[in-house]
């Protein structure tokens, strides 16, 4: 199978979630401990324990499954990583042996239902004298010898990677799964928080039966009342009950309990309680590095003090770094635009610009940072495959096919200009061409309304899918360069004013771009059909034509004229019609 399908992504993501309920679930089970103050005994909360198997039993099966997947998934050879990607092995005995001589026996450990066994096995047939206690070593000993090997191979899922790729690859994605392990870390400090509160309650209680008259093995079976045995028929019960140094060990202030002090009470409230107050332990001290904490001269106290301090720091470094990360990242942009403006007015300053100037400066930097946000469009493709810059550019520049003049070009021919096109923007006011200047750009209106002004006052409105510049097209057929080379002197010049009567939204292609596109395709743009087209919808064309046809029918009406006017006259006027013979000579 291959790993970078879309159902092996997926199940990546699934299993990712099942790790994490996995590891969120071990901890719970110190909760299903807890002490009796009324009996001075350690009990078994059964139904919780019940719940607890039966979620850990679906996540085991879960990752039992990721095994078998692991047995037919082809992988990545190493030696193959020199260069590029490397090379996917496919074949099935080349897999199974690179699993079985990698993580096989780790995770056959993790999936072992060793909790299960201890509490359904071991304990009714073997440790039915001291329950609570026994249950408790040997499910401390299960869970952490299961979890340390667990966290090994869960932790760099959650960090979001695998050895074929990142699994998640959105960015609140990630968020979410830093919080969470921020959040798992506080759950495993508090867990282990209340149990070993609970060890040191269950201390407190032997050496109060050590130092009674109760006989010492008797006494040890009244601490131990796991599986809810209550010993009425005994004389020493009621003695017991009512020892003093017992009752003693579930005052705050009975024993030595140092960071413990506060899960004394825990250990006998109800399990929401106990869980979210522990849930709530670990968060502080993870955040205070324990700063707020003053261990006892119990060693493993203090070792436990020690870890909770290098986790905190760990975390700060690790995950707290990197969600700070993300959340500086979603202002990254607003940060970036605000440096902008401030470069922009020191410049401004510096320069001694008019007001008024500043304000369309202003103006054009909030419209061009409203349509970019801030995002260079070229980066992005430059790293593409050029198939897929083709056809990116083709979606984002379908209004080039809305474009009149262009409706009769072949796909090479759009490509081609496609690849040239620059994102523009113009802010109300502003003079795309003006009367007199040079026609350097084709420019194609995506968003917005333009106004073209000619010599002759004949205002046209232009808007969505039209184009200003066409005549550059024709130009640059009519006055090719050579060798690359355009002879100094021959530019365009614009006739017309084209004026933005709103905020515009445009896409230009230059004449050195233009010059190239017409050199390779010029066979096709000479085509007569094509010519035609482009002088139809042109507005620069029909008000030229439109020109050209006022002054043939001048000359036309001067000409009928002439006829009936005696010949003094006519020679008069013949002066007049030297200057429009030019222009009849075109129609």
């Amino acid at each position: 199978m291959n790993p970078h399908t879309k159902a092996i992504r997926q199940w990546n993501k699934f299993f990712v979630i099942a790790c994490l309920v996995a590891i969120f679930l071990d901890p719970l089970f110190f909760f299903v401990l807890y002490a009796e103050q009324d009996n001075k005994c350690l009990r078994i909360k059964w139904y919780l324990t019940f719940i607890m198997v039966f979620f850990r039993t679906i996540t085991d099966f879960i990752h039992f499954l990721n095994m078998l997947l692991q047995f037919r998934l082809a992988y990545v050879a190493p030696e193959s990583r020199v260069v590029g990607a490397g090379e996917i092995v496919d074949q099935p005995k080349r897999i199974a042996l690179n699993y079985l001589h990698g993580k096989f026996l780790v995770d056959l450990f993790i999936v072992l239902p060793l909790p299960q066994i201890i509490i359904f096995v071991v304990l009714p047939q073997y440790i039915q004298s001291s329950g609570a206690n026994d249950a408790k070593n040997l499910l401390r000993m299960a869970v952490l010898f299961q979890y340390i090997p667990r966290l090994y191979r869960f932790l760099p899922l959650l960090a979001g990677q695998s050895p074929y790729g990142f699994v998640f690859e959105s960015a609140w994605t990630n968020f979410i799964i830093n919080l969470l392990t921020f959040m798992l870390a506080g759950h495993i400090v508090g867990s282990c928080w209340y149990l070993f509160g609970l060890q040191r309650v269950n201390q407190c209680l032997r050496n109060a039966c050590h130092a009674s008259e109760i006989p010492h093995d008797l006494c040890m079976r009244f601490i131990d009342c796991g599986f809810g045995r209550i010993f009425t028929s005994e004389p020493a019960w009621d003695n017991w009950k009512n020892n003093g140094r017992a009752n003693a060990c579930f005052d705050e202030d009975g024993f030595s309990y140092g960071i413990y002090t506060k899960a004394v009470k825990l250990t006998t409230a109800d399990t929401v309680t106990s869980y979210v107050y522990s849930l709530f332990w670990g968060f502080q001290q993870i955040s205070t590095l324990a700063g707020n904490q003053v261990p006892s001269y119990f060693v493993w106290e203090v070792l436990f003090t020690m870890a909770i301090i290098g986790l905190g720091l760990l975390l700060f470094a690790l995950l707290i770094g990197n969600m700070q990360n993300f959340l500086q990242s979603l202002g990254r942009r607003r940060f970036e635009m605000l440096l902008r403006r401030r470069d922009v007015e020191r410049w401004m300053s510096y320069r001694h610009l008019p007001e008024e100037l500043r304000r369309q400066v202003r103006q054009a930097e909030r419209y061009n940072w409203s349509a970019t946000r801030g995002v260079n469009e070229e980066m992005l493709l430059e790293n593409l495959p050029e198939d897929l810059q083709r056809d990116i550019r083709r979606h984002l520049f379908k209004f080039v096919k809305k474009v009149r003049i262009f409706a009769l070009l072949e796909d090479p021919v759009l490509d081609a200009i496609c690849e040239k096109l620059k994102q523009k923007t113009y802010i109300k006011g502003s003079k795309i061409f003006y009367p007199g200047g040079l026609v350097e750009k084709m420019v194609f209106i995506v968003r917005g309304r333009v106004e073209s002004i000619g010599e002759d006052g004949i205002v046209v409105s232009l808007c969505e899918g039209d184009v200003c510049g066409e005549e550059l097209l024709t130009w640059c057929l009519e006055h090719p360069s050579v060798n690359n080379v355009r002879i100094p002197g021959r530019k365009l010049l614009s006739n017309r004013m084209v004026r933005c009567l709103s905020n515009v939204e445009a896409f230009s292609l230059r004449a050195a771009d233009l010059e190239e596109v017409t050199s390779r395709f010029a066979r096709f743009l000479r085509n007569a059909r094509v010519q035609g087209a482009i002088r139809y919808e042109s507005p620069y064309w029909r008000g030229l034509a439109a020109k050209r046809i006022q002054v043939a029918w001048r000359y036309r009406k001067k000409r009928l004229s002439r006829a009936s006017i005696p010949c003094s006259s006519r020679l008069h006027d013949q002066s007049l019609d030297e200057t429009h013979r030019f222009s009849c000579k075109t129609f």
